[in-house]
């Protein structure tokens, strides 16, 4: 992706959703370019995430924090806190499906919002939220539904591109905190990119030793975005 071939804006400062008291900026990709699903793969591969119809990219003139991070796929063995987690949810039944609104996928969102996220902006989720955040015309999204029985349990938004599957967002039951959905979710992403053939599994951003962020460092090994390319992150 080269800058000179798509249009490049940056935010407002606004309130950062990581550090109370802080502000933060983006560089977001033209959200007018027509080649936006062509250049998905190459903006992955630049550090870029997405939410609803903006590829954006952490651009605080203070601060670093965010930084891109990816698991190697091939490369990727589970630890044992890991393996427990399958073992835990081996029950459930894992269901690859098209990605968009129904009553129960929002019914799920509402709740987990309420749950995990109380007076964040976004505990009231209407339908057209539900839609404007997880979904966009041009992203190439499966929704990855985890079901006991019949009953829905979580969804991992999940935009597959050749080179990459970048893991956008998971919701999930907040009264099956036990059975480590979120995790078991990124297990999913895992093996659905073995399955196809695909490198990378993209978690967004990581930053160190952040108490809602520092978890995907255990997703091993994992690749960090560096001024000199992606590297891999030093091992504990």
């Amino acid at each position: 992706m080269r800058s000179d071939h798509v249009r490049l804006f940056q935010t407002l400062p606004h309130a950062c959703g990581y550090y109370p008291g802080r502000t933060a900026q983006n560089l977001v990709i033209d959200p007018a370019a027509p080649q936006l699903d062509r250049l998905y793969g190459a903006a992955l591969d630049h550090g870029f995430r997405r939410a609803g119809g903006h590829l954006y990219f952490p651009h605080c003139p203070s601060c670093h924090a965010c930084t891109p991070c990816r698991i190697d796929v091939a490369n990727f063995k589970p630890d044992r806190s890991q393996r427990r987690c399958l073992k835990r949810n081996d029950d459930l039944i894992v269901r690859e499906c098209m990605a968009g609104y129904n009553s129960e996928r929002h019914a799920l969102y509402s709740r987990y919002l309420r749950t995990r996220h109380p007076g964040g902006g976004m505990d009231e989720a209407e339908a057209s939220d539900f839609r404007r955040f997880l979904t966009a015309p041009w992203s190439p999204t499966v929704f990855l539904e985890l079901h006991e029985g019949e009953r829905l349990l979580a969804v991992a938004v999940t935009d597959v591109c050749i080179t990459g599957i970048s893991a956008v967002y998971t919701f999930y039951d907040p009264d099956e905190h036990e059975r480590g959905l979120g995790t078991f979710a990124i297990l999913q992403q895992i093996e659905l990119a073995k399955r196809r053939g695909i490198p990378w599994v993209y978690l967004g951003f990581w930053i160190e030793n952040h108490p809602k962020m520092d978890y995907k460092r255990r997703f091993k090994p994992l690749q960090v975005r560096t001024a000199e390319g992606w590297v891999d992150l030093k091992r504990d």
